[in-house]
């Protein structure tokens, strides 16, 4: 008698495969996609047609790093990853992309990466 182990989906991984299904990102309007952990936080401009990463910014990154450390909370924190996302992606003559929330509720963190993203020159 064979067990077969069953994939069990958190709420999150749920909500983010219904999101996926509907949101594609292209060369001209690539997909800005959100990623939280505990401690930093992660966006990143997708081109999924071919499959690329066109741009990364993360809280980690060492050419933010005084700009995190000076910020009073992750929020603040996030704000900064979002007008920087937005920074880069006019550097690659980017000017609208597809916001993936990436099964993340639209509140605290990630909507200031999006507040950022928008006050930065991005429109969603």
């Amino acid at each position: 008698m064979s067990i077969r182990k069953v994939k069990e989906y958190t709420i999150r991984d749920k909500r983010k495969i219904r999101i996926r299904k509907k949101i594609l990102g292209t060369t001209e309007k690539p997909r800005l996609s959100v990623y939280r952990s505990l401690n930093h936080m992660y966006a990143q401009l997708i081109d999924d047609s071919t499959g690329v990463s066109i741009a990364t910014v993360s809280s980690k990154s060492k050419a933010l790093l005084d700009a995190i450390k000076g910020a009073e909370n992750k929020v603040a924190q996030a704000l900064i990853i979002g007008k920087e996302i937005a920074k880069v992606a006019q550097e690659k003559n980017i000017s609208t992309v597809v916001f993936d929330r990436n099964g993340y509720l639209y509140h605290g963190r990630v909507k200031a990466v999006a507040d950022g993203a928008r006050e930065g020159g991005l429109k969603f």
